[in-house]
């Protein structure tokens, strides 16, 4: 793969604010009177149609705050925070798994967080325990957790191990000394290499790390040093996520402004993470994925199977995520919900009603037309027309004729190839591919107009 020269122009040009389209219509165009009785009934609907299901959980609490960090976290020293919080989640697990059939098999299962290692071995077992005699797990079910090296013990991993769990995702972020102290999460290299040694003698299938580029003092040449270090540790994916700065939203995050690589610069590091993976063997699934080109990713992009929600590219296609915990988010049939996203107020709600839904969103026919569109982009690079015309009985050229005049811009620009049955997307293009997504969404002119920043740069 190889994207050539690009210009200040260009850069300038595409490197704006835009979606990560986990989901599509994005969270903003959700509504606040979409509640718990709304999603009910695409709890009921799912069981009819006899969906495979997918659970995630979120499990927020963390010793200490990362100041990168824009995630619903909630930094809490005195652990016993968890005990009560533990209750309200089994009590909101019990009631959903009231609406779901035995037979239907959960064939993901993902903790994510905030930093579920916070939680004792202990705790982690029993709330594995309370949730497996609910639902019924698939023999082959993807069980995967989120781990923070500085906190977790090998007393947790053999505890995790023991359950069932065998995919892990573990932060770097970075490994420069300099890098680290500004952002607030000093973690050694030889503690997470260490902990991925100990993971691997334990069995565990798949381990995935997660990089940011954009960060405060890195370079291209600093960033290309820790990805060396990354190679060493041999995982199987890699995300290299985008510094998201969004300080409106997360006050921390401006402590270190003067400080970041922006535009041509942070476009080197970006480049430079790129090309040090491909080297090595990765291939870039899309995005901010790498993987082996024997993992799932690969095979499933390379099937046409690939697909992408709210935990980013997975191959579980066709399950309904059921989302619980605080600002947990549910994708059931033709519906987003998202849980309150506050501690107090999820355990309020859920206490009371059994789940704790603040907003959702009725998919139309056109949102699920534009959907299938910008996730066939996303995750394959490419959009057969005749796919779209055959799942939804329309005619692709007279449907999205706005569309295909705006797309060609980018196309005279090498970013993408139009024919007369295919939309394909160029090596170049993979790095605007959000761009490209972005002329398929109805909403977003709408949403640009307002005041108030939605979304994080797209470089």
């Amino acid at each position: 793969m190889h994207i050539g020269q690009i210009s200040d122009e260009m850069l300038e040009k595409y490197n704006r604010p835009g979606p990560r389209y986990t989901s599509y219509p994005t969270a903003p165009v959700w509504k606040d009177d979409f509640g718990p009785d709304d999603l009910e009934e695409y709890y009921a609907q799912a069981d009819e149609h006899r969906t495979p299901i997918s659970i995630y959980m979120h499990l927020p609490f963390c010793e200490s705050l990362c100041l990168f960090c824009a995630c619903n976290v909630s930094i809490q020293k005195d652990k016993q925070v968890a005990i009560p919080y533990l209750a309200v989640l089994k009590r909101e697990i019990d009631h959903v798994s009231r609406m779901v059939s035995r037979s239907r098999q959960v064939i993901q299962f993902h903790w994510g967080g905030g930093t579920p290692t916070y939680l004792s071995s202990a705790q982690l077992e029993d709330l594995f325990d309370y949730t497996g005699q609910r639902f019924s797990f698939a023999k082959d079910a993807e069980i995967g957790i989120e781990i923070d090296p500085r906190v977790t013990t090998r007393a947790h991993l053999e505890t995790l191990r023991r359950l069932g769990f065998n995919r892990l995702s573990m932060g770097i972020q970075d490994f420069q000394p300099k890098v680290q102290e500004t952002i607030h999460r000093v973690q050694p290299y030889e503690l997470t290499r260490d902990l991925i040694l100990a993971a691997r003698e334990l069995g565990f299938q798949s381990l995935n790390v997660d990089l940011i580029y954009g960060l405060p003092y890195q370079t291209a040449a600093s960033f290309t040093a820790s990805i060396e270090q990354v190679l060493t540790l041999a995982p199987d994916r890699v995300a290299m996520f985008s510094y998201a700065h969004v300080p409106w939203l997360k006050k921390q995050q401006g402590s270190f402004q003067a400080h970041l690589p922006e535009g041509r610069e942070k476009f080197r590091i970006f480049r430079a993470g790129l090309e040090s993976f491909l080297d090595a063997g990765y291939l870039y699934i899309g995005m901010d994925h790498f993987a082996r080109p024997s993992d799932e990713l690969s095979v499933a992009q390379q099937n046409r199977t690939l697909h992408r929600n709210f935990q980013g590219y997975t191959t579980k296609a066709g399950a309904d995520l059921y989302g619980m915990g605080v600002s947990a988010i549910s994708s059931i049939g033709g519906a987003y919900a998202q849980n309150r996203r506050e501690v107090p107020a999820y355990q309020s709600a859920a206490s009371e009603r059994g789940i704790a839904t603040m907003r959702g969103y009725r998919l139309s026919d056109d949102d699920r037309i534009r959907r299938a569109v910008i996730g066939r982009l996303l995750c394959h690079t490419i959009i057969s027309k005749r796919e779209i015309e055959r799942e939804f009985s329309i005619s692709f050229d007279d449907y999205f004729q706005s569309e295909l005049e705006r797309l060609q811009e980018p196309s005279d620009e090498g970013l993408i190839e139009l024919e007369s049955g295919e939309i394909r997307v160029t090596p170049l293009g993979r790095v605007f591919i959000r761009n490209v997504a972005m002329i398929f969404d109805r909403y977003l002119r709408e949403q640009q107009m307002d005041q108030k920043p939605l979304f994080s740069k797209t470089l």
